[in-house]
């Protein structure tokens, strides 16, 4: 279904917690983040990429991850939130619509994500198809706030931005 031309833009709103956990790599923007634990899931527990997902598809009314890629289906066990973003991206076109700019932020404790953010940037626009002024990526602590403060858990909100093609 092609944009509306009443909505030549379209705003959404995703967001991802996952608990922290020795074992698993910690995944990022599709970038492998050197650290201890790792995010608990079925996927590999990108946060980012999961809230950049749920953006997308809720700026366009598809749902959310989790209706698209269930957690008790086998075949998305273990799989890369690159793919899943890759396999959602289509729908996107589908209804009409392009991203625009994101505005990501990832909430932890440790550890500091300035060495990471150019690659995470990079990454996400090369995904996207976007400038890599088109796409911001920051950090914040919880200021020792459990779950994220304590080292518990993770997350990120991204906002994203849908131009109609």
């Amino acid at each position: 279904m092609p944009a509306s031309p009443q909505f030549p833009y379209k705003i959404g709103q995703g967001y991802d917690i996952h608990r922290l956990v020795e074992g698993p790599p910690l995944m990022l923007g599709g970038v492998q983040v050197d650290f201890a634990l790792g995010s608990e899931a079925h996927s590999d527990g990108d946060v980012l990429l999961h809230a950049l997902i749920d953006a997308l598809l809720g700026a366009c009314g598809l749902g959310d991850i989790g209706d698209h890629f269930p957690p008790s289906e086998a075949q998305y066990k273990g799989i890369s939130s690159t793919r899943l973003l890759q396999k959602i991206l289509p729908l996107i076109r589908q209804a009409g619509y392009q991203t625009g700019n994101i505005d990501a932020t990832v909430f932890l404790e440790k550890p500091k994500l300035g060495p990471y953010k150019q690659q995470i940037r990079e990454n996400l626009s090369n995904l996207l198809g976007l400038p890599l002024d088109c796409v911001s990526v920051k950090a914040k602590t919880a200021e020792k706030f459990p779950p994220v403060g304590t080292q518990e858990a993770i997350a990120a909100s991204v906002t994203a931005l849908l131009v109609a093609v």
